[in-house]
């Protein structure tokens, strides 16, 4: 089966962490993936470890993708990144708005990621693939879904080559933002993100706080597990396997997985998918 895999990390924040991610690239670079991509920290305030990360990606002989989030940042310094990147041969970002650090005021000079984009191509032409952010189930910040697929297309028309989705584990949610995406024209490859199973504590954090529902349906069945990992593991392995499935069998042009600088789910799922050696 042929469909294109793409991973994401995040910089560690300790020696620990880059050796434990080094170990984690080395499994995954088993599935061939199209690209790594590297997390931004609100801010910029990751940015000297996010290209630490992307290079030795690079350096290892695979595309990698840096983030790029616009608040906080002046065209100036943007400018100076995109010269770095290009200098080290990067020819992949992913562009987002990104958020803005507590404490910080001043959103910097660019409001939106459509206003990144747009600076992107007019300072490099086509020297970088842009990937933007999609949201099947909407931003959690946008007036009306209609307001956040227009916002979408603003970043297409502004020059974005392709797009990685939110995770989401509702199939007909993916499926009908493409739908509408189409209708307005966007034709760029909507890609759907794909967030594993861990924690179910963790996962309910960070989905009530970015905006990803987790059905009903899954939601009791975790809880009904309480502390018990090795279940909470498996289902969650079930579940995320049959949503990709159904994915790939609708059409999706590929599978972003949100790896958590984790290996082992993602292998396992792709494995089920046959898309790795057994």
């Amino acid at each position: 089966m042929s469909i294109e895999l793409s991973i994401e990390f995040f910089p560690p924040h300790t020696d620990e962490g880059v050796e434990k991610l080094r170990a984690t690239r080395q499994r995954l670079a088993a599935l061939k993936p199209e690209f790594f991509s590297v997390t931004y920290g609100a801010g910029g305030s990751t940015r000297e470890r996010t290209l630490a990360v992307v290079m030795e990606i690079a350096a290892e002989g695979f595309d990698a993708a840096p983030h790029l989030s616009c608040i906080g940042s002046t065209r100036a310094g943007v400018r100076e990144m995109l010269a770095d990147f290009a200098g080290r041969g990067i020819r992949r970002i992913v562009a987002l708005r990104g958020d803005l650090p507590s404490g910080m005021v001043d959103a910097g000079e660019f409001r939106y990621a459509n206003e990144l984009v747009e600076f992107i191509r007019a300072e490099t032409g086509d020297r970088f693939r842009i990937e933007v952010a999609a949201y099947p189930e909407w931003h959690p910040q946008s007036k009306s879904p209609r307001e956040d697929l227009l916002n979408f297309k603003r970043k297409v028309d502004a020059g974005a080559d392709s797009a990685i989705t939110q995770y989401f584990y509702n199939a007909d949610a993916y499926g009908h933002f493409v739908a509408e995406a189409r209708a307005l024209g966007i034709t760029v490859p909507i890609i759907p993100g794909i967030m594993p199973v861990a924690s179910f504590s963790k996962l309910a954090r960070f989905s009530d706080a970015c905006g990803a529902e987790i059905p009903r349906w899954m939601r009791r069945k975790f809880e009904s597990f309480g502390d018990d990992t090795d279940s909470i593991r498996a289902f969650g392995l079930d579940v995320v396997a049959e949503l990709c499935q159904r994915l790939i069998d609708d059409g999706a042009p590929g599978l972003h997985f949100y790896s958590m600088n984790q290996s082992g789910l993602t292998l396992e799922l792709c494995r089920r998918l046959g898309l790795a050696a057994a």
